[in-house]
């Protein structure tokens, strides 16, 4: 940032380097700018997020459980189930009490989706309106560190 006014010897020259201070400092002010309004312009869909609360669930006896094992079997209250079809025809006996029991899921972690995703199904297509997962709950044990 050099300027030179004069020179010594007494002769007039022009200087003819150009002053990047000014330069700099708008493009900084420009920046700073830009880097603020850039969150207030995101478009998003407003939308009401649900609030989650980890609850432990109170097992009632008239609570039904189906687990699901890593090979895709299907056990209705720790007894096996032959088929879909049996299952949903469990299922629609259970939806016709009132009060309607709910359906706990338990899922192995080595259950591929699309056996838990054909349980859903079932007991969507039996009737059953509550229907909840039961998973471990997480101690902040991430393998060996």
């Amino acid at each position: 940032m050099a300027m030179s006014v004069g020179s010594s010897s007494g002769d007039d020259e022009l200087n003819s380097t150009i002053n990047t201070t000014p330069l700099v400092d708008v493009m900084l002010v420009l920046l700073i700018i830009f880097l603020i309004t850039i969150p207030v312009i995101n478009k998003t869909v407003k939308v009401s997020l649900p609030k989650a609360a980890n609850i432990a669930t109170q097992t009632k006896p008239e609570n039904i459980t189906v687990a699901v094992d890593s090979l895709g079997n299907i056990y209705w209250n720790n007894e096996q189930v032959a088929n879909r079809d049996q299952l949903i025809e469990m299922i629609k006996l259970e939806a016709i009490k009132d009060p309607q029991p709910d359906i706990h899921i338990r899922g192995d972690s080595n259950t591929r989706f699309e056996d838990i995703g054909k349980v859903i199904y079932s007991i969507q297509r039996g009737g059953v309106v509550k229907v909840g997962f039961i998973t471990e709950p997480d101690r902040g044990i991430r393998g060996s560190r």
